[in-house]
């Protein structure tokens, strides 16, 4: 997500996101659709894409990448004010263990949802021990 419709107007955060979108490019075998930076209307709305028929995405996107943790934080917490949405998260994966922060009050799902992630990440090698 960005403020920058595909670097306009350009910024620092803009090319971070351009040069993901080039490494990605240059990969082989990726099985997903991607696209640059742009606002929310454009990924998530397909019919405000006409003047953009470059753009790789055939539907909404069902992933969001957010700028910055206060942008995630802020887009989430909307998003399960006014939308009604089940967040998930946020999640910490690639430690050296497996941890997930739960927060005070969570709801018996949201536990349970943070333990199997937990679970999930859990390294084969410890099993295998």
């Amino acid at each position: 997500m960005s403020y920058s419709t595909f670097g306009n107007p350009m910024g620092e955060r803009s090319e971070r996101v351009r040069d993901a979108v080039a490494m990605l490019d240059e990969m082989d075998g990726i099985d997903f659709e991607y696209e640059g930076e742009m606002p929310p209307e454009l990924a998530l709305e397909p019919e405000s894409r006409g003047a953009y028929p470059f753009m790789r995405l055939t539907g909404p996107a069902n992933v969001l990448i957010m700028p910055a943790i206060h942008s995630a934080a802020i887009s989430t917490q909307l998003i399960k004010s006014l939308g009604g949405a089940e967040v998930i998260g946020p999640l910490l994966l690639g430690l050296e263990k497996p941890v997930q922060i739960c927060p005070l009050g969570a709801s018996v799902s949201k536990i349970l949802q943070l333990a199997t992630v937990c679970a999930y990440d859990r390294p084969l090698v410890e099993i295998a021990e």
